[in-house]
């Protein structure tokens, strides 16, 4: 009897510390609290990793009176989980990954497999509102006034669903219970993910007043549609290249559109005006040390290709090779071209996948072009090509990017279509650029100093060799 008794206390212990979360680290100082989530097991990880830092930094700097919240998965590297809290000054959460039971859905998109850690923002007990955040956001000014709100509050960016990036919501044990149940009775889900999830949760707000903050600071019940200024989509801005948005304080920009252009990546900005914003943030907050000595050695190991090839370029490319027939002359010419072309090529992909993802835009862009230039110098030498024409795409490139920052453009249709009138005049020139390179490739294979004779200067041997 006794180890029956023992075995139902064990089970109902069991059952309670399910899906309950660990808090490591600091206590509880705030009524209230930003929160936002870290978990592993996607191929952005560390770029997410840098974005939390830097949102978590940003609320700091903006005064933000509440605690901060990381709800991190179990998995998550211990020095990271150690640098959010002793650096950033956040309250560790840590947690067991949710299962989800949307994985064989057919439009399941795998990188929001872990998302429905979300839902562990219900758990948190110690608070009396929460105001959950994705890694895209990026706060203009204080939005405390946001803690005010109801029990669940969220910003409509279109007509019909509201956006999961940023939501008011009051902690609740028995809330949060319920949706691990309906979880487990697999309750529908259109895309798998926590937007679906908590949207069907909550299917009525959109027939909710909106939220206007009380001027005594007192909180509000029930549910509220929060302003559009609480989440601006950032495509919003790219129309007119400023804000304006009536419809309350233009307090924070969300960036929900593809995963490659998020802020944080170096090649956002230009192409999406906004990304220099984030960056701005960044430099402001944890700066970029992490990634600086990489980038150093980079731009020295540039700088070493081209001060090399300047000097080997009479003698890089002086191949002898022993002449059997015309056909293995022309196998051998088509070969060499075709390595020609693919090396130009080469010299535009090898450099943007080098440089560390999250770097600053100018410094981003300024090594990209240097490593392409020194890659296309190996290329001009190693084939006898003349630089100018291999460098017209060079050059064209860096006008595109210096088209597309203009800060002075009256508003988005304009920039379209000047990058667009940019395009349309450079590319007759980049046209005759990529003919004068096969012209001179042509030449370059059948000349003698390239291919001797093996009368003249091929060894007995039979063998190819580089002198």
């Amino acid at each position: 009897m006794a180890r029956m008794w023992w075995l139902l206390v064990w089970v109902a212990a069991a059952v309670l510390c399910e899906a309950t979360p660990f808090v490591t680290g600091r206590e509880r100082v705030h009524r209230n609290a930003y929160a936002t989530m870290m978990y592993v097991g996607t191929p952005r990880d560390y770029e997410f990793y840098v974005a939390t830092r830097v949102m978590l930094r940003s609320l700091a700097r903006l005064g933000a009176d509440a605690d901060i919240v990381v709800i991190a998965s179990m998995d998550v590297p211990l020095h990271w989980v150690q640098t959010f809290e002793q650096e950033d000054g956040a309250r560790v959460v840590s947690v067991e990954n949710l299962n989800n039971p949307y994985k064989t859905q057919s439009n399941f998109d795998w990188r929001f497999k872990l998302t429905l850690n979300k839902l562990y923002a219900w758990s948190l007990v110690d608070y009396e509102r929460v105001v959950m955040l994705d890694a895209d956001n990026l706060f203009l000014q204080n939005t405390d006034e946001l803690f005010q709100c109801g029990h669940f509050c969220a910003v409509f960016i279109n007509p019909c669903v509201f956006h999961t990036g940023l939501f008011v919501l009051q902690p609740s044990m028995t809330v949060f219970k319920d949706m691990l149940h309906e979880l487990k009775v697999g309750k529908e889900n259109p895309d798998g993910a926590d937007q679906g999830f908590i949207g069907g949760y909550f299917p009525d707000l959109l027939d909710k007043p909106m939220f206007h903050p009380n001027p005594n600071g007192t909180k509000l019940e029930g549910q509220y549609r929060l302003p559009l200024g609480y989440q601006m989509d950032a495509s919003y801005y790219y129309l007119r290249l400023r804000w304006h948005v009536p419809c309350g304080p233009n307090s924070v920009i969300t960036f929900p559109g593809a995963p490659w252009l998020k802020p944080w990546y170096w090649w956002s900005w230009p192409v999406l005006p906004l990304g220099i914003q984030w960056h701005e943030q960044r430099r402001q907050t944890i700066g970029y040390g992490a990634e600086t000595p990489i980038v150093i050695i980079q731009a020295v190991l540039y700088l070493g290709i081209m001060a090399v090839t300047r000097v080997a370029r009479p003698n890089l490319s002086k191949l002898c090779y022993r002449r059997e027939d015309s056909k293995s002359v022309f196998l051998i010419r088509s070969g060499l071209k075709m390595i020609a072309i693919w090396s130009i090529l080469a010299a535009y992909i090898v450099p943007f996948f080098a440089i560390p993802c999250t770097v600053h835009p100018l410094v981003g862009w300024s090594l990209y072009l240097l490593g392409v230039f020194s890659l296309l110098c190996i290329a001009a030498n190693a084939f006898l090509l003349p630089m100018l024409p291999v460098l017209v795409p060079w050059l064209g490139f860096l006008g595109a990017l210096l088209v597309m920052a203009y800060p002075w453009y009256s508003n988005g249709v304009v920039r379209a279509l000047a990058v667009f009138a940019y395009a349309f005049c450079v590319s007759p020139v980049a046209w005759i650029a990529s003919g004068k390179i096969l012209a001179c490739l042509n030449v370059s294979v059948e000349r003698e100093g390239f291919l001797p004779r093996l009368a003249e200067s091929a060894p007995s041997s039979g063998f190819n060799k580089l002198y």
